[in-house]
This record gives C-alpha cells, sequence and structure tokens, in this order.
C-alpha cells in the first residue's frame, strides 16, 4: 500500500456506563460540549478539553475492559490541576516528577477509566518522585 486514506484522528472515544453522569463529570473538569445528539443506541456526544482534541462518551460494551485507554491531558500547571480534582474528590495519583520530563499524574473516572496529566514543560530541578 503505498498510501493510505487514514488523515488523522476525529476523536477517541471514552466507554461510560451512563451518559449523564459521564457528562457531568467531564464538564466539572472543564470540558466544553460540543455535541449532544440521539443515536440508536444512546446518544453522540463530543467534548474537547481544549484545542483540537475531540473526546466522545459512549455506551460502554460490556465486553470492553475499561481501565487502561491511554490518553495523556495536558496542563500548563500539573499542580494546580492536581489539586482542583483531590479537592473535587477525584481518583487521582501522586504527582509523578523526573528530570528532562514533564510532571504527570494518573487519575481515573467515575467508570475507571484511567488517565494521565502531563505538564506541558519538562522538570529541571530533579526534585519529586
Amino acid at each position: 500500500m503505498d498510501s493510505t486514506p487514514i488523515t488523522g484522528i476525529r476523536a477517541v472515544s471514552i466507554p461510560v456506563n451512563d451518559q449523564d453522569d459521564a457528562l457531568r463529570f467531564y464538564r466539572s473538569l472543564g470540558f466544553t460540549l460540543l455535541r449532544d445528539t440521539p443515536t440508536p443506541n444512546g446518544r453522540w456526544i463530543e467534548l474537547t478539553p481544549g484545542g483540537d482534541v475531540v473526546v466522545t462518551l459512549e455506551p460502554a460494551d460490556p465486553a470492553v475492559h475499561r481501565g487502561s485507554i491511554g490518553i495523556r491531558f495536558t496542563s500548563d500547571d500539573v499542580d494546580a490541576a492536581h489539586a482542583a480534582m483531590v479537592a473535587e474528590g477525584i481518583d487521582v495519583d501522586e504527582i509523578l516528577r523526573w528530570p528532562g520530563t514533564p510532571a504527570m499524574f494518573a487519575w481515573r473516572d467515575p467508570d475507571g477509566n484511567a488517565f494521565s496529566l502531563t505538564g506541558t514543560v519538562p522538570e529541571t530541578d530533579g526534585a519529586g518522585s
């Protein structure tokens, strides 16, 4: 195959058990609702945390394993984002810091989907975990 018809990524889908609960959760994190349209199996919900990234909240198939999606969101202020999530009672891990690597931490939504939040600037002082 000389070329592929794939030209990019349209959206990243997050499997959820209850679209209403998930929508409230992601909106509480500051995601902007782009589209919420009825479909035969639920709704087509698109949100963005900002920039060009789009996530969809899809009704979970019971056969789909949740907890290892591998989406890395970004923040210019990892410490503030971590503190805000802790204050909201979100399941978060400690912030990891290594020299030359952006600060990051893992977090989970109410459906058990695992994500990470990664800073936009690498750590330089070597402090932290």
